[in-house]
């Protein structure tokens, strides 16, 4: 038989290089793409005019054209019983 491994071990390290040099582009790429699309120039903060940045919540634009905001339902303070089994007790009850 013939036992000279040294071209097998040859072949196996350029095996074992090649995903770490491919994986090691792939994320240079990939981090550069991010770069591009984060700081390009089209991601830059746009200046509002006046009448745009007058309004610091939606509620006062929306009065300021003459709509009406109303708070949503306050909910009950005694829940009906559901339906169906009980619900499993919490491990640790949280005391008030």
């Amino acid at each position: 038989m013939n036992d000279n491994c040294s071209r097998n071990k040859k072949d196996s390290e350029r095996t074992a290089r090649s995903p770490v040099v491919i994986a090691a582009a792939v994320a240079f790429f990939g981090v550069l793409g991010m770069l591009i699309v984060d700081h390009g120039p089209w991601s830059r903060p746009k200046v509002q005019t006046a009448e745009v940045a007058h309004y610091k919540a939606t509620g006062d634009a929306a009065r300021a054209v003459g709509a009406t905001v109303a708070p949503t339902a306050p909910k009950p303070a005694i829940d009906p019983v559901a339906p169906g089994p009980k619900l499993a007790q919490p491990a640790n009850p949280a005391t008030p």
